[in-house]
């Protein structure tokens, strides 16, 4: 698998909290072209998606992906 970086056209659940944290998520494509993020803060790694609520969840300060 290979990191990607964010191309907000194609964001995988865009209205996932997810794209909008500080901390900041990683995408990870698989062989098959299936794109998942990745978190750094939680013990499983790749939340179900969309994320609609998360207690470790900080407000990225730096704008939208761009």
């Amino acid at each position: 698998m290979a990191d990607l970086p964010p191309k907000p056209s194609s964001l995988p659940f865009p209205d996932s909290l997810c794209h909008r944290c500080a901390a900041p998520p990683r995408y990870v494509e698989s062989a098959r072209g299936s794109v998942f993020i990745l978190c750094p803060l939680l013990p499983n790694k790749y939340p179900p998606q969309p994320v609609r609520r998360c207690p470790l969840f900080r407000p990225d300060t730096q704008g939208p992906v761009s």
